[in-house]
């Protein structure tokens, strides 16, 4: 059971890194998107390759016509993206510390 719950804290560890570093992406895909500069073309198209899997079903959803032709779906993104690490991601963590809590103390 110790192993298990090790498991579970490990992989709540690495989701959460990966949560993080793909809000890191996708607020880079957002500042290269204001700015035009020719150099960092090759750079835009990997940022926008990278997010655009996420960003696409919330664009279907919420286009960006009825914001004034302002793109939200970053937003809802980042909103989504911390939802998921802050209650699935922690409650794995949380469940995981309490299995090695437990364990701790049934000998």
């Amino acid at each position: 059971m110790i192993f298990f719950a090790n498991f579970l804290s490990a992989v709540a560890m690495i989701l959460h890194f990966i949560l993080r570093m793909y809000i890191f992406v996708l607020f880079i895909r957002v500042v290269l998107s204001w700015v035009e500069v020719p150099s960092l073309y090759q750079l835009k198209v990997i940022f926008y390759q990278l997010t655009e899997p996420l960003l696409a079903p919330i664009r279907k959803f919420v286009p960006p016509h009825r914001f004034g032709g302002m793109d939200i779906s970053p937003i809802i993104a980042f909103l989504f993206i911390l939802f998921i690490d802050t209650f699935f991601v922690r409650s794995l963590a949380i469940y995981a510390h309490q299995m090695l809590r437990d364990q701790a103390f049934s000998f």
